[in-house]
């Protein structure tokens, strides 16, 4: 429980970052933020833990008893702006690969992917978003040092930098709970936008 998610918003309410419900207990205890309700209600860290809706399922104990798992905060004195270009990594580049090998289109698990260049390092191919893609570990040793072509397989699509945030599009694998909804939309929304 502990480790499950918790989505993180900026003083303008826009989601910023997915936090642990471990985090999300401490910045609510030292005050650096508020828990988010259903009804957009807000509370601290006493007013949560006291609240006595507090037995529902969803809960961790405490020397108090039982405190309900915030699904959503606020942050009091962050008001930075979502980032609006991803971050080249791993994680980035699986996700804009919907985890799937971009030569023979496998999905396996993620351990179980690899990052490929498409032209080689060795031919001096660059660590970029339109180089980089998921494979699988058959077509990643298949391919070796050479190009799709020289060893005889086809990309799936080109790669290219994405034009989501990495909060719009958590790969599905990850926890999305219902009280993030509302505040992901205006994620979705843009990032439909931008993609138009």
């Amino acid at each position: 429980m502990l480790n499950s998610t918790v989505l993180v918003l900026n003083r303008s309410y826009l989601p910023i970052h997915v936090t642990s419900v471990r985090r999300a207990f401490t910045m609510l205890y030292q005050g650096a933020a508020r828990v988010v309700n259903h009804e957009y209600r807000t509370f601290d860290f006493h007013a949560w833990a006291i609240d006595p809706l507090s037995s529902i399922e969803g809960t961790v104990g405490s020397s108090r008893g039982p405190i309900r798992i915030p699904r959503v905060i606020v942050l009091d004195a962050f008001d930075r702006m979502p980032r609006r270009h991803v971050r080249f990594s791993r994680s980035n580049v699986l996700s804009r690969d919907a985890h799937t090998c971009q030569y023979c289109g496998a999905r396996p698990h993620r351990s179980q992917l690899n990052l490929d260049h498409v032209v080689p390092r060795a031919h001096g191919g660059r660590s970029t978003w339109e180089n980089v893609v998921a494979s699988c570990i058959g077509c990643n040793r298949r391919k070796g040092g050479r190009t799709p072509e020289q060893a005889g397989l086809r990309l799936q699509r080109r790669p290219a930098r994405p034009r989501w945030t990495p909060l719009a599009s958590l790969p599905l694998s990850s926890e999305r709970h219902d009280e993030w909804r509302p505040f992901l939309r205006v994620v979705d929304g843009s990032a439909r936008a931008e993609a138009g």
